[in-house]
């Protein structure tokens, strides 16, 4: 845990800057893993730039619909420098809650290949919870040259729902939370810790997580996350028919990971071996125990860094 160290970005887009974390660890900077100044898009990386991390494919967290970019800082930690790590909060999210609409799944697919371009990285994992994992099908089927493989963690593939749900139905207290205001950190602490998914869950990360998300002076604390950008965002992970197609049109190597709980602790969660078997563009396992939030989280995430890790190699060794 003393060897993780992090750094804020910004990265300009349509509408505004985009805020990001990046992760990388002290062992890694004393490897000579130092870290430049973002790349302008369309500029030359620089000629110093440092071959060992260039030859790791870098990944992009892309995170849930109403989460941010601290969802990965688990993940982040397990990667251990061995791949440079970025998460932006998508916009309407967290730190980049002021950037302007329209919103939408395709405008977070582009948000991402701007990110890259301002980073001057070529090709990327993209590692998607969630919502998350529905833009990353969507960024790699309409931009394939940039997206090298997908990690997939409970979603991306259409949920089992009525055709006329809607997003508050499937989010339930998350999305109440939106329109909650916290006297103080320790209300909104309570409330998160009242919430099936985390009680008795509750480490260091997921402090970070709800920490990232609030804004405003106490008493009136309240979620960062703009609920038209949900709404709008949600409509498109139940009904839009190009998203919902994406995961079975993959142009690369794909692992989906699945918590067998949902996102209140129930049983089953969102998905189940019966509804993932005929899925043949992405290669599924399930995270045994763990539900839709804990898997970011919990020790859960060194699997998932092991996945990233796995689906990289095997996208390197196809270019090859």
């Amino acid at each position: 845990m003393a060897a993780d160290a992090m750094r804020e970005l910004t990265v300009p887009v349509d509408g505004g800057e985009l805020a990001a974390l990046e992760w990388w660890t002290a062992e890694a900077q004393t490897a000579g893993w130092e870290l430049p100044e973002p790349v302008r898009a369309g500029s030359e990386k620089p000629d110093d730039a440092e071959p060992a991390r260039e030859a790791a494919l870098p990944v992009v967290g892309v995170h849930g619909i109403t989460a941010n970019a601290a969802a990965f800082g688990r993940i982040g930690h397990e990667l251990g420098g061995r791949r440079r790590m970025i998460a932006p909060d998508l916009r309407g999210r967290a730190r980049s809650a002021d950037v302007s609409g329209p919103y939408g799944l395709d405008r977070h697919a582009e948000d991402l290949i701007a990110l890259l371009d301002h980073l001057g990285i070529d090709r990327a994992v993209l590692l998607g919870h969630s919502m998350g994992a529905f833009v990353s099908c969507l960024t790699a089927v309409r931009h394939p040259e940039r997206v090298a493989a997908v990690v997939l963690v409970d979603g991306g593939l259409a949920l089992p729902v009525p055709p006329d749900t809607e997003i508050e139905a499937v989010l339930g207290p998350a999305m109440t939370r939106l329109s909650m205001t916290f006297a103080d950190l320790d209300e909104c602490r309570g409330f998160w810790q009242a919430h099936p998914a985390f009680a008795g869950r509750w480490n260091s990360y997921v402090e970070n997580y709800i920490r990232r998300d609030l804004v405003g002076p106490p008493p009136l604390l309240r979620s960062a996350c703009r609920a038209d950008a949900v709404r709008i965002d949600g409509a498109q992970v139940l009904q839009d028919t190009e998203t919902l197609a994406a995961v079975t049109n993959l142009p690369c190597p794909a692992r989906l990971l699945w918590a067998s709980r949902g996102l209140m602790d129930e049983s089953p969660g969102l998905y189940t071996a019966e509804l993932l078997a005929g899925l043949e563009t992405v290669t599924a396992r399930e995270l045994v125990g763990e539900n839709h939030y804990s898997v970011m989280f919990s020790s859960a995430a060194a699997e998932i860094a092991a996945e990233v890790d796995a689906v990289a190699e095997q996208a390197v060794d196809a270019e090859r």
